[in-house]
């Protein structure tokens, strides 16, 4: 796969990586990545070919930094058998990232935000979706799952009606098991959340299924 190579910004809250929309269009629209724990922006703006080419893709970096080319959205402790996460720090990535997608707006002159993530980039991605519905018309959600810390600021309401979401997991996920899909899956119907829901015979990961089904979501 070829990757798109482009030079970090930094004029907005979160450094990122952008590639313009190559077609214009009376409606811009951009998708926003979200990287998984230990990763960054580079490892979803990979991906950018594949999407159409009227989104401007935009790839942000976690600020929370864990080594030489190593960051996250938050901590996460996996040493009970289960996700503990650092609840001020994912609190404060979320500030972050909606700081970002008004800015990101403002900049590009936008008139539709989709955010998605792969794993902790999808868990901020519905976290940002379900806590800020207005601030995006879609949440793209790889091998993720909605946290329990927030679900109870969740509420009922007609712009969540009017969000889309995509989920894509896998069956073989070892890192996030697709009983965390399937939760989320519960979740969305109790709030009347439209959503296109697909298990793969995958592990935890994004393979080309997914991408054509995203690709013919989005379009």
């Amino acid at each position: 796969m070829e990757t798109t190579k482009n030079s970090l910004e930094n004029d907005l809250a979160l450094q990122y990586l952008v590639r313009p929309a190559s077609s214009t269009s009376i409606h811009p629209k951009a998708l926003i990545l979200l990287h998984g724990v230990g990763s960054n922006e580079q490892d979803l703006f990979q991906l950018a070919a594949h999407f159409p080419d009227e989104f401007t893709v935009i790839s942000p970096r976690g600020p929370i930094i864990l080594g030489e080319g190593r960051y996250a959205w938050y901590e996460v402790d996996f040493s009970s058998g289960k996700p503990e996460i650092n609840a001020a720090q994912e609190a404060q990535s979320r500030q972050d990232i909606q700081l970002f997608i008004t800015q990101v707006k403002e900049k590009y002159n936008l008139t539709e935000v989709y955010i998605g993530g792969f794993s902790q980039g999808a868990i901020m991605s519905y976290s940002i979706g379900l806590t800020y519905p207005k601030d995006v018309n879609g949440v793209i959600a790889f091998s993720g799952r909605v946290l329990e810390e927030i679900q109870s600021s969740v509420t009922k309401t007609e712009d969540l009606h009017h969000l889309k979401i995509f989920i894509a997991h896998g069956l073989q996920d070892g890192t996030l098991p697709v009983h965390y899909a399937r939760q989320a899956k519960a979740f969305l119907q109790n709030l009347e959340v439209p959503f296109t829901y697909h298990e793969y015979n995958m592990a935890h990961q994004i393979n080309g299924e997914v991408l054509k089904d995203l690709a013919a979501w989005l379009k």
